[in-house]
């Protein structure tokens, strides 16, 4: 059977750099460092006393104060990208085949903020077990997809991947082969987390992953800089609305970029520690190319994982390098990670749109925060340092990596008849 092809014609985003899609790019472009103290919790006593949070964020300006207390912050984020989404791809609500529309979501972790405050509230109780009736619904990840689900009626397929930071670009590739495969019209996708907690950040920095650089926050997220000592801790949540071409162009919908291929593959290394030789990286590279049916010659932008950690970037500049020899030296690459953070489980999705738009505007978005090479990194490679660079991007690759050895990688090409 012949595929369907998938393009994207709706975009919303809620990140540490602005609270629409605009916003964010706008962000973005300007090389703005989302990182500052952080506010949701007295962070004095933590190692890392920072994060890239939402700012200005009141569920109340979004929700009604009861239906906003039924969800956890990480469902919040999830509909107002979705909902940012669906008005920008302007979804014909009341004439679309409902039956025919899904909804794919991803998260890393889901309602931390929820299970997190019920189980404090139970272990600082008299043993009774009261809890909120509304705290399994609001802890588990398919929350999400679910709610947006039914605030829009869309009743075609509907769940949530969890694949730590490679989640919500996992739930783009299901989307991707729901529509292709003729299994739907159109999807609603992306990803969304909330996991700047007492819980997050302490447990991630038992684990010595995220920056400690409390006296510069807003330089602490270096992707590729020899001084770079970890990743830090972003939230929010970016949707993408993938539908099948021919649907699309019949309503005469905008379409941003054809989505044309995506990759996955496992490090099958260890459980947090990325492959140091890039091997499960190189795979699923290629897997995404051969996917796309193009070679690595005709993509022009690589939006990396880029985390900050001293061996997860080095790693995948190993894995470019030996993907694309000599093409490399041609690419601009870059992490938007310096800017917004590590959305964990929500990290493929705004960094898609990022890439969604940089073919859009003909511009690709910095790795601000660079002080000192790397000797370690081939200078001659473009990490698009500090500024954003004008030049035609056509074809652009997403790549997201989780803990587990969970590699993704998605591509997008500038539609064309």
């Amino acid at each position: 059977m012949s595929l369907r092809r998938v393009v994207v014609t709706g975009l919303g985003a809620i990140t540490p750099l602005g609270n629409t899609a605009p916003a964010y790019w706008e962000g973005l472009q300007a090389g703005v460092s989302g990182a500052a103290p952080i506010t949701r919790f007295d962070a004095s006593k933590f190692k890392t006393r920072f994060a890239c949070e939402v700012k200005n964020y009141n569920p109340d300006t979004y929700f009604p104060t009861k239906e906003g207390r039924k969800m956890d912050i990480f469902t919040q984020f999830a509909l107002i990208a979705a909902d940012e989404a669906i008005k920008d791809a302007r979804l014909d609500e009341e004439g679309i085949d409902k039956d025919r529309v899904g909804v794919i979501w991803g998260s890393g972790i889901g309602g931390l903020t929820s299970l997190q405050a019920e189980c404090i509230n139970f272990a600082n109780g008299d043993g009774t077990p009261r809890f909120n009736p509304f705290f399994i619904p609001k802890m588990i990840a398919d929350s999400a997809s679910g709610n947006i689900s039914i605030r829009h009626k869309f009743r075609g397929p509907n769940f949530v991947t969890t694949s730590a930071c490679a989640s919500s670009s996992d739930s783009i590739i299901s989307a991707f082969n729901y529509i292709r495969l003729n299994m739907a019209d159109v999807v609603v996708t992306g990803g969304s987390e909330a996991a700047i907690t007492e819980s997050g950040v302490g447990g991630f920095n038992a684990l010595k992953a995220m920056s400690e650089r409390n006296d510069a926050p807003e330089q602490a997220s270096r992707p590729y800089d020899k001084e770079r000592d970890g990743f830090v801790l972003g939230e929010g949540a970016a949707s993408l609305i993938l539908e099948e071409y021919e649907h699309a162009k019949a309503r005469g919908a905008k379409i941003y970029a054809e989505l044309i291929g995506g990759g996955m593959s496992a490090d099958a290394y260890h459980i947090t520690a990325p492959d140091p030789e890039g091997n499960g990286v190189v795979l699923v590279m290629q897997n995404a190319l051969r996917d796309a049916g193009i070679s690595p010659a005709d993509v022009d932008y690589i939006n990396t994982h880029g985390t900050s950690t001293p061996l997860g970037d080095g790693a995948e500049v190993k894995a470019i390098q030996k993907v694309f020899g000599e093409h490399a030296y041609d690419l601009n690459i870059s992490s938007t990670k310096s800017m917004t953070g590590h959305l964990l489980g929500g990290a493929g999705a705004i960094e898609a749109v990022a890439c969604i738009l940089a073919m859009q505007h003909n511009m690709v978005p910095p790795t601000i925060n660079h002080f000192t090479d790397d000797p370690e990194l081939d200078p001659k490679l473009n990490f698009t340092f500090n500024k954003a660079q004008a030049r035609e991007v056509n074809v652009a690759m997403s790549n997201t990596f989780g803990f587990g050895g969970h590699n993704t990688s998605v591509i997008f090409r500038k539609i064309s008849e």
